[in-house]
């Protein structure tokens, strides 16, 4: 039996999910939550075998909370379901951890066979992320290919991270205080940023977001 976490802040979809789920007999849900720190407890808790986590969500986003569970609970297998295409946010998320990311718009089966996968401990690589990673692979061996990847795929894991959270426009004081960092640390992750993206103001980074369809 694979027990399942399901951390999403809408009622309606962990209703959804729990209700499919259910219908495996190796499959059972058995927490659930809609925060990121309620995530935390349940790695904490050591009531599940997979978590199931989105991406957005009011107390912190789901970048976020990876990055927290995954640097206290390293062998917990994390699946992000998320309502962003895998264009957008896949590779990153499996670069910092996450065992695999699938999209909300998937076959519900494809669910229940990534969480069966990555409970083995292995990655779960849906075809669409197969080929942007293949796609990733091979413009990095050429000046044009790496030309057409997303800016922001270059960011390291703390950089993505610090690139979200002023894009949403949260200072650098109340990062700093988030992330345990200095307020001087998180600023020089905010040069980098910018330097990155070849962008000048956290105005620069809030379009730059919304364009590439990385916050809402």
């Amino acid at each position: 039996m694979i027990r399942i976490g399901i951390v999403d802040d809408h009622a309606i979809v962990r209703a959804g999910l729990r209700q499919f789920l259910s219908e495996h007999v190796d499959l059972r849900v058995t927490a659930e939550g809609g925060t990121g720190r309620e995530a935390l407890e349940m790695a904490r808790a050591g009531t599940v075998d997979v978590l199931l986590l989105d991406i957005s969500m009011p107390d912190q986003s789901g970048v976020d909370a990876l990055a927290a569970i995954k640097a206290r609970f390293p062998d917990l297998p994390v699946l992000i379901l998320s309502g962003f295409p895998e264009a957008h946010y896949a590779t990153t998320l499996l670069r910092q951890g996450a065992s695999g990311y699938l999209n909300k718009e998937c076959d519900p089966e494809e669910i229940a066979d990534a969480v069966r996968v990555v409970a083995r401990g292995r990655r779960y690589i849906s075809p669409a992320v197969a080929e942007q990673l293949a796609d990733s692979v091979a413009g990095a061996g050429g000046a044009a290919g790496a030309a057409d990847r997303p800016a922001h795929e270059a960011l390291s894991e703390r950089e993505f991270q610090v690139f979200l959270r002023l894009a949403r426009g949260e200072t650098v004081g109340h990062m700093a205080d988030a992330l345990c960092l200095s307020v001087k640390t998180v600023s020089t992750y905010r040069t980098r940023v910018l330097e990155k993206l070849r962008l000048a103001t956290n105005s620069d980074l809030t379009y730059y977001a919304l364009k590439n369809g990385l916050i809402e």
